[in-house]
């Protein structure tokens, strides 16, 4: 028989991970962004993805793991973004933290497909963005700066506010 306060811990821990956290931040104000981190990393047909071919979008990067109970929430609402928003300027990416690479990852997305890139991460990319825990989420304004930053389970309805807002925002010509 289980003890109650292993049935409590675990219903507690559950309950976080299937919660969004609170750790989230509303959008930065457009002259307080910082430059997002570019990264050439390679699809499932191992053709490369590089984060500047996305200028001019706005970008929903998504740091998962087919692992993270948080990820498998989150990755249905993306998937749901990307089809509604992607006519307006919407480009999502799914950015696997599997240590086991595309070994893991080619089978969970086969069984999974979602509508939008995936592509595998290293610890560079993660150093770079500052991932120590998954899932991590970025929206990244059409000029390339990071607009906001989400830790843990995103809260869907604040996540499309935010998406929208972004969406509405035009793209500044670059400095000459």
């Amino acid at each position: 028989m289980k003890s109650p306060r292993l049935i409590a811990t675990t219903a507690l821990a559950l309950a976080f991970l299937s919660y969004p956290c609170g750790l989230s931040a509303e959008i930065v104000k457009a002259r307080y962004r910082k430059p997002a981190p570019g990264f050439t990393l390679t699809d499932f047909r191992r053709a490369p993805i590089t984060l500047s071919d996305f200028r001019g979008k706005v970008v929903l990067l998504d740091f998962w793991a087919t692992w993270s109970a948080g990820c498998k929430i989150e990755m249905p609402w993306f998937a749901e973004f990307d089809g509604k928003y992607r006519r307006d300027g919407l480009a999502a990416i799914g950015v696997s933290m599997d240590e086991e690479g595309w070994a893991i990852v080619a089978p969970y997305v086969d069984a999974h497909p979602v509508s939008y890139s995936i592509v595998v991460g290293d610890s560079d990319v993660a150093d770079r963005y500052s991932v120590a825990a998954i899932p991590v989420t970025l929206l990244i304004d059409r000029n390339g700066r990071v607009a906001a930053r989400h830790y843990g389970v995103v809260d869907k309805s604040g996540l499309e506010n935010e998406i929208r807002k972004l969406l509405k925002e035009r793209q500044k010509p670059p400095k000459r």
